[in-house]
């Protein structure tokens, strides 16, 4: 009988051909369930682990709570000698310096992942994304001695000067300039978390279809017209990475305690010193000689913590959004 040419012959049982494969429990259906329930485990504790920290708090604020209940948030008076505590000051301090690092850091921010995506030179972007991650890297510690020694003497002597000379007849640019302040926090916390949002507005430029700007440019687009489409698609991503640095601005204390000035008061210049809820629990806290003054600054804590958590769920339902406005313009077209 003569033999088919090996080109010729049509392989049907793979099997025959292919060395035999070793079984192993990981191939199992039983290690998928295994993996199943060992994800869930980890999300449940980690709901368990904030559900504990939710409790010990307002367990360890108990004095406070009972004693000044609502009024403790919209009280202004911090005095813990008379034993009269109130947050609002820190509230205001906390969300108007963390404001002033958004207007400052997002133009930034920005800016540069504009120019990393469309038009820096391929040589050149990874020594400006290693010098942004290395921004990223630097402790706040350090952050806070840079602002001491170089950024509170140049508000004092150029930049609050020329504010009063300019704008002095609004309000938010009235008073002696000390150099610290709520400006003053607001500018290092900008140069804070402008890396983290320039990081996440990268990649979330680079993850557009490199078709969607190609068939704006074959359109006639221009460059600038083009890069509008990519940041119309990409705009889900860079709000997420603006509230992310929302959340370090909220929450950082080193710096800011060092520049903001420590003033439990609310004043309407940003010139003004100013304080944060994490800067008075990180300057005051070994100062609580009795129990009521270190409940009040345990609730300052969860107060922190309500903020953070309704900032990251309204960011939440924003981003949700506009990922349903998209998907509804998708299917329209």
């Amino acid at each position: 009988m003569e033999k088919k040419p090996l080109a010729d012959t049509v392989v049907t049982d793979f099997s025959s051909i292919l060395p035999p494969r070793k079984k192993s429990w990981l191939m199992s259906p039983s290690a998928d369930s295994a993996f199943r329930y060992l994800t869930a485990g980890l999300a449940v504790f980690l709901l368990a682990l904030v559900t504990a920290l939710v409790v010990s708090m307002v367990y360890n604020s108990q004095l406070s709570l009972s004693r000044f209940g609502l009024s403790f948030v919209f009280s202004t008076t911090w005095d813990p000698v008379k034993e009269i505590f109130g947050a609002l000051p820190f509230v205001y301090g906390t969300l108007v310096s963390s404001l002033i690092a958004l207007i400052f850091a997002i133009p930034i921010s920005l800016g540069v992942a504009i120019f990393l995506t469309e038009q820096c030179p391929y040589k050149l972007r990874p020594i400006v994304l290693t010098l942004v991650e290395l921004l990223a890297a630097i402790p706040s510690v350090a952050y806070g001695l840079w602002g001491i020694f170089v950024l509170v003497p140049f508000m004092r002597n150029y930049i609050n000067p020329f504010l009063e000379g300019t704008l002095g007849f609004l309000p938010l640019f009235k008073g002696p300039s000390y150099g610290i302040g709520l400006l003053t926090s607001g500018i290092i916390l900008a140069v804070m978390i402008v890396p983290i949002i320039t990081a996440i507005a990268v990649n979330s430029l680079t993850a557009v279809v490199p078709t969607q700007r190609e068939a704006a440019l074959a359109l006639g687009a221009t460059r600038w017209e083009a890069m509008q489409v990519v940041l119309l698609n990409a705009r889900s991503g860079i709000i997420g990475g603006v509230i992310l640095g929302l959340g370090r601005a909220l929450g950082e204390t080193m710096a800011v305690t060092m520049v903001i000035g420590n003033r439990p008061e609310i004043a309407v210049s940003l010139l003004a010193p100013a304080y944060t809820m994490a800067s008075v629990i990180a300057n005051e806290f070994t100062e609580a000689t009795y129990d009521l003054y270190l409940h009040a600054l345990i609730e300052i804590a969860i107060l922190l913590f309500v903020i953070t958590f309704i900032v990251q769920a309204m960011a939440q339902l924003l981003i949700r959004q506009i990922s349903k406005g998209k998907t509804s313009y998708a299917k329209a077209n």
